[in-house]
């Protein structure tokens, strides 16, 4: 793969690997958190550069993400944030 970007991204188990394709979702390591890539919480923090910037972490689909241990973010997916309170996710 010489001259392709490689991405390293959170796999269910929770550990790192490379891959060629972006992830889907982002994470913050630190409260066990994912989100869309858009989401203005994560934008705002990682303008603040410091410790969220060093725990971002990357998944392939929300459904790694969640395996993974991770829970939905209240901000960007208020939704599904709802349903894992809920203990519905």
């Amino acid at each position: 793969m010489t001259g392709s970007k490689l991405y390293t991204l959170i796999g269910a188990d929770g550990g790192r690997y490379s891959s060629p394709t972006k992830g889907t979702f982002g994470g913050y390591r630190k409260e066990r958190r994912y989100g869309r890539l858009d989401c203005k919480l994560a934008r705002r923090a990682l303008e603040n550069g410091g410790l969220y910037a060093q725990q971002r972490v990357f998944f392939a689909d929300e459904a790694t993400a969640i395996a993974a241990g991770y829970h939905p973010c209240a901000v960007c997916m208020p939704d599904e944030y709802k349903l894992y309170k809920n203990g519905k996710r």
